[in-house]
């Protein structure tokens, strides 16, 4: 064998051990990257969680994204989300977030969903009265109320509530239908004075509920409270002076229901 074949066997050798070195540090240096890099852990639903439904661990999974695409609210580990409610609906792939994640803290799956400062308060509907059956949950509606006022032929009707969440229909809290469906309940989320001008309304006469479009947050201008004005005391009655007959020549006073004979001084 010749030198010049040792040479090259030689500095191929050199070469290749070079390369394996070089590969060696990419991979460890790849494998110990810190955690500090520009990617961060967040959880995604792995199929469609629906509304009003308890997550499972099953439904969900963790993944690496870029740090300046994750929400504020995300959640980086999947011990964080299960037990919570769903608030809203949420497809395969939906980044889950604390807005629409609620507390289960016992009890059904509905009271999760009603808001710390608001109350659920159900109102037996039929068709009519539940929109020909096209209400479901997560809807806007209104409250009319229907009482007679001064006979069988005269009714008055006033919108007394605005703007109510559906929270559900019958017993289901559900939104993935979208076919009406005629109900015999429909439970309402408000605030506990708006509850009490329900239940009166209830008593008084017949509700109906008006569906609104999801885009519309007008509402009525609030009538003015009527304040009592101060009512001035009636005026004094004036003195009536008579002159009675007699020797005495008496002077006869009436104030008001007083009467009173003075005698005159001459």
């Amino acid at each position: 064998m010749s030198a010049r074949t040792l040479t090259l066997i030689a500095l191929s050798l050199v070469l290749g051990l070079g390369a394996a070195w070089m590969a060696n540090n990419w991979l460890s240096a790849r494998l110990n990257a810190s955690p500090d890099d520009n990617l961060q852990n967040v959880v995604v639903a792995t199929v469609e969680i629906p509304f009003g439904q308890m997550v499972e661990a099953q439904q969900v999974t963790v993944v690496r994204m870029p740090k300046g695409t994750v929400p504020d609210d995300s959640f980086a580990a999947t011990e964080q989300v299960v037990g919570k409610i769903a608030t809203f609906s949420m497809l395969r792939g939906d980044i889950l977030r604390g807005a629409r994640l609620a507390e289960h803290l016992g009890g059904s799956t509905l009271a999760s969903l009603i808001e710390p400062s608001k109350r659920a308060v159900s109102v037996r509907v039929d068709d009519v009265v539940g929109v020909g059956g096209f209400l479901l949950p997560g809807n806007r509606v209104d409250v009319l109320a229907t009482k007679q006022a001064g006979g069988n032929s005269n009714a008055e009707a006033e919108t007394i509530l605005e703007d109510l969440r559906v929270l559900a229909v019958d017993q289901t809290a559900s939104t993935d239908k979208t076919q009406p469906v005629v109900v015999r309940a429909v439970t309402l989320e408000m605030s506990p004075a708006e509850a009490e001008v329900l239940v009166k309304a209830m008593s008084e006469g017949r509700l109906q509920l008006a569906l609104r479009n999801p885009l519309d947050e007008q509402k009525k201008p609030a009538q003015p409270l009527a304040v009592n004005q101060p009512t001035a005391p009636p005026p004094a009655p004036k003195p009536v002076l008579r002159r009675s007959g007699g020797s005495g020549g008496g002077i006869t006073v009436i104030r008001g229901i007083e009467v009173k004979v003075a005698k005159a001084q001459l």
